[in-house]
């Protein structure tokens, strides 16, 4: 299993998988979480880190009471289509 790590310090969730860390950077602005870059290295693509760093941001997010801006391509498209997580936007 993937183990996610918050890193509030650099505004980021992280992961290190067989040595390669991924990540989920946002930034904090006006009591919103603004998601602006998922980068995970091409050898752990298609092994579901993406969406393990961005559930464990959304989920810090709800329980915060934080509103979601998904800039991140990956953010706006995962809440697409997971729409249990719509209700965070704005």
């Amino acid at each position: 299993p993937v183990q996610v790590a918050h890193n509030a310090a650099a505004h980021r969730y992280e992961a290190v998988v067989d040595g390669y860390l991924s990540i989920c950077e946002y930034e904090l602005a006006e009591g919103r979480m603004v998601f602006t870059h998922t980068v995970v290295p091409p050898e752990l693509r298609g092994r579901g880190v993406a969406e393990r760093l961005v559930r464990a941001g959304l989920a810090d997010a709800r329980a915060a009471g934080r509103r979601v801006v998904p800039v991140c391509s990956y953010v706006a498209r995962f809440i697409e289509r997971h729409k249990e997580y719509a209700d965070l936007l704005g």
